[in-house]
């Protein structure tokens, strides 16, 4: 079998207007609305962001998240919360690094990570 490629990550939720706007804040790139309905943005070095909009809201927690390597969690979440983000919980640190676990405007958890 061929191996496939991705082409975009695509984030269920009601409002993809806003949405667009939050990751391409935090990103970069130029959000796009396709319609009312369905949002993007190409993040410059990463895959295409899309958001589409769904009638059930979100109930529990995501299965897959994005980590997003930043120089300081700290103040990559400090950054974050103008453009609609929140924290969950502190910084976490390990031997690995460190890690703030965020939510965008929707509630989808993302975290700040450091290597």
């Amino acid at each position: 079998m061929p191996h496939a490629r991705v082409q975009e990550i695509v984030f269920d939720c009601a409002a993809p207007d806003v949405l667009v706007r939050f990751w391409a804040a935090l990103l970069g790139g130029a959000p796009v609305d396709r319609s009312p309905d369905w949002s993007y943005v190409d993040p410059p070095g990463f895959v295409r962001l899309a958001f589409q909009r769904v009638p059930e809201g979100k109930a529990v927690k995501n299965r897959v998240h994005l980590d997003l390597e930043v120089a300081d969690p700290a103040e990559a979440a400090d950054g974050a919360l103008p453009l609609g983000a929140s924290r969950v919980g502190g910084i976490v640190t390990d031997e690995q690094g460190s890690f703030q676990v965020m939510r965008d405007p929707e509630g989808n958890e993302f975290c700040f990570v450091t290597a």
